[in-house]
C-alpha cells in the first residue's frame, strides 16, 4: 500500500473497530435482560436466566449464533423497554445436532410477549421451517403483554400464528421440544402441548388456560397454581406433559437425551471440502470501508478476507463491473458470491462509473450468475453496499427498469439458500435486487456501519425539505435561508437515526448485527443449517422482458 492508502486504511480500521466496540457495549447491556435485581430474583427462586439455560443446554466449546439480540432496541420506552424482545434465541448445537433454541426471558416483564416478541418468535419458527431444524422452546412467560394486546393478539402475523406454525411444523416432521420452566399462561399454553414432547420442572413450571385469579373470578373456585396446572397435575392427572423433573438442569439433560436420538434426514447435498483459512489477513477486513460508507474500495479485497485460501473465481470479470460475481468456498462450503463494487470502474472505452450503483450490464450479469448457481445447486451469498439503480435519461432509454426486473426476478425465484450481509449501504430498489429481507434470505446480517433506507440521508432530507417548504409557502409563510437550514438539519438527524443498523435490527429487518470478522462464521453456520433442507423444486423465472 502507498502511504496515503495506508493512512486511509488505518482510519477506516480504527472507525470500524470503534463501531464494533460500541456494538459490544450495547450488547452487554441487552444481555442483562431486566437488570441485576430481576436476575437475582430468578436465582433466589432456584431458576436460571435464559442465557444460563442455553449455555447449559448447548455442547461445550460449540458455536452459538445469537439471533435478533437487538430486537426491540430503544423501543417501548414508555413501557420500560423490552431487551432482546424478551426472548433469547439462536442457532446452537445439542449433542452435535444443530438446533434453533428459543428461551423466554422471565426477567423482562415476567417474560410477557410484546409485539416485537411475537415477530421474533415467528422469524425463529420460519428459520426452523426453511432449514428443517429441530426447535427447542424453553418456556417461562406470563403471556401477552396486556397494555399492548391489540398489537400482538388478533392479526395474521400475531401471537396466534405461533400455534398454527406448531401444527404445520409437526406435519412437516420438524422436531419441537418444549420445556416449561416457569409460567405458561392462556393462549401460550398451546405452544408446549402442540410440541412433540413436553417437559416440566416441579414447583416452577405451570400450564393453564386461566390462572387462579381468573378461575376465582369466572367460577368462584379457589385453587393454587400447582394444583391448577403444575408438573404433578399435568404428568399424573391430565396427561398433558410427558416428563417432570425436580431441577432445571435435570430437565435440560433430558432435552439433550431426546435430541441425541433424533434420526438423520435427507440433506440438500451442498458441496463441502476441508476448510481452509483465507491466505490474506482476515483482520484486514476492518480497514476497507470508511465509517460513513462514503469512500471507494475494492470489494474483491473484502471477499478475499472471507473465502478459503483467498481464492475467488470471478464470473464475467470485465463486464458489468459495478456488481462482482464469482465462486469461492467459505469454511469449506461452495458458495456463489454477488457483491456490489464500490471502487470507480471503467465500462467500455471511456465511460467512468461510480461504484455502488447497479447499471444495466451489472444487473444482467448478476441475474445470469444467480441462475447458474441454481443450476449447480450452489448457495448464494449477497454482500450489500448499494446506493440503488442508475438514474437518468440514458439509463432509462437503455432499459434499466427491464434489466433491474430481470435481476429481481432471478433473486425472487432462486431456490438455493440465500444469505445476505449488509456491509455498507442498502438503499432503494438496490436492497431488493441484492436480496433484502423481503426476498426471503435464509439469514440476513448487518455490519455495525450498515444503513438501510429508501435513499441516502442527505438526498432524502433535501426531497423532504422541498416538500415542506413548498407546503409552507403555499400557506403564505415566509421561509428564510436560516429557516431552511434549521429544518434540513432536523430532517437529516431524524432520517439518519432511522437508517442505522440498530434501527433495522430493533425491527428485525436483519437477524443480527455482527462483527465483520464473524462474517465467515455466520455464512458457514447458515449453509450448515440450510443443508438440512433438501431443495424440492427447480428454479423457474417465469415471464420477463428481454
Amino acid at each position: 500500500m502507498s502511504k496515503k492508502i495506508n493512512l486511509e486504511f488505518n482510519k477506516n480500521e480504527d472507525g470500524m473497530k470503534l463501531a464494533v466496540s460500541d456494538m459490544k457495549k450495547k450488547l452487554a447491556i441487552i444481555e442483562k435482560g431486566g437488570g441485576a435485581k430481576a436476575i437475582a430474583k430468578q436465582h433466589e427462586k432456584g431458576k436460571m436466566t435464559p442465557r444460563e439455560r442455553i449455555d447449559y443446554l448447548i455442547d461445550k466449546k460449540s458455536e452459538f449464533i445469537e439471533m435478533m439480540a437487538f430486537a426491540g432496541y430503544e423501543m417501548y420506552a414508555e413501557h420500560g423497554g423490552c431487551p432482546a424482545g424478551g426472548t433469547v434465541a439462536g442457532l446452537g448445537y445439542i449433542k452435535g445436532r444443530q438446533c434453533i433454541i428459543v428461551a423466554n426471558d422471565q426477567t423482562v416483564k415476567a417474560g410477557a410477549w410484546f409485539p416485537i416478541t411475537g415477530k421474533k418468535n415467528l422469524r425463529l419458527q420460519e428459520m426452523s421451517i426453511e432449514n428443517k431444524l429441530p426447535i427447542i422452546y424453553l418456556v417461562d412467560s406470563a403471556g401477552v403483554y396486556l397494555p399492548m394486546q391489540d398489537e400482538i393478539f388478533p392479526d395474521k402475523e400475531h401471537f396466534g400464528r405461533i400455534f398454527r406454525n406448531n401444527a404445520r411444523m409437526s406435519s412437516m416432521g420438524i422436531t419441537q421440544i418444549a420445556a416449561v420452566m416457569g409460567s405458561c399462561v392462556a393462549g401460550g399454553a398451546y405452544l408446549p402441548i402442540m410440541s412433540d414432547e413436553t417437559l416440566m420442572v416441579e414447583e416452577q413450571g405451570s400450564i393453564f388456560l386461566a390462572g387462579p385469579y381468573l378461575a376465582k373470578a369466572a367460577i368462584g373456585e379457589n385453587v393454587d397454581i400447582q394444583t391448577l396446572g403444575g408438573a404433578v397435575t399435568h404428568t399424573e392427572i391430565s396427561g398433558i406433559a410427558d416428563y417432570k423433573f425436580k431441577t432445571e438442569k435435570e430437565c435440560l439433560d433430558q432435552i439433550k437425551r431426546i435430541v441425541d436420538k433424533i434420526g438423520s434426514y435427507d440433506k440438500a447435498g451442498f458441496d463441502r471440502v476441508k476448510p481452509q483459512l483465507p491466505m490474506k489477513d482476515m483482520n484486514e477486513i476492518y480497514g476497507f470501508l470508511s465509517p460513513d460508507n462514503s469512500k471507494q474500495y475494492d470489494v474483491v479485497e473484502v471477499i478475499e478476507r472471507i473465502v478459503d485460501n483467498s481464492e475467488f473465481d470471478e464470473f464475467k470479470k470485465d463486464y458489468g463491473k459495478t456488481i462482482v460475481c464469482g465462486y469461492g468456498r467459505v469454511d469449506g462450503w461452495a458458495v456463489g458470491i454477488v457483491a456490489n463494487q464500490r471502487k470507480i470502474v471503467k465500462s467500455g472505452k471511456n465511460e467512468m462509473q461510480l461504484g455502488g450503483v447497479i447499471y444495466n450490464d451489472s444487473a444482467d450479469k448478476a441475474a445470469r450468475f444467480i441462475m447458474n448457481c441454481n443450476q449447480k445447486k450452489i448457495p448464494l451469498v449477497f454482500l450489500q453496499d448499494v446506493t440503488g439503480f442508475m438514474v437518468g435519461s440514458r439509463s432509462e432509454h437503455s432499459g434499466i427498469i427491464k434489466d433491474g426486473a430481470k435481476l429481481v426476478n432471478a433473486v425472487s425465484n432462486s431456490v438455493v439458500p440465500k444469505i445476505t450481509i449488509i456491509i455498507g449501504n442498502s438503499y432503494g430498489a438496490g436492497n431488493y435486487a441484492m436480496c433484502g429481507k423481503a426476498y426471503d434470505p435464509r439469514f440476513i446480517y448487518a455490519w455495525p456501519n450498515g444503513k438501510i433506507a429508501v435513499m441516502g440521508g442527505e438526498q432524502a432530507a433535501k426531497v423532504l425539505l422541498q416538500i415542506q417548504v413548498a407546503a409552507l409557502k403555499s400557506r403564505g409563510e415566509v421561509i428564510t435561508p436560516e429557516d431552511e437550514k434549521e429544518m434540513l438539519d432536523k430532517i437529516i438527524a431524524k432520517y439518519t437515526e432511522q437508517t442505522t443498523s440498530y434501527y433495522a435490527a430493533a425491527r428485525l429487518w436483519v437477524d443480527a448485527i455482527i462483527d465483520p470478522i464473524e462474517t465467515r462464521k455466520v455464512i458457514s453456520e447458515g449453509i450448515h443449517a440450510a443443508n438440512h433442507a433438501p431443495i424440492e423444486k427447480e428454479m423457474n423465472v417465469g415471464v420477463f422482458q428481454v
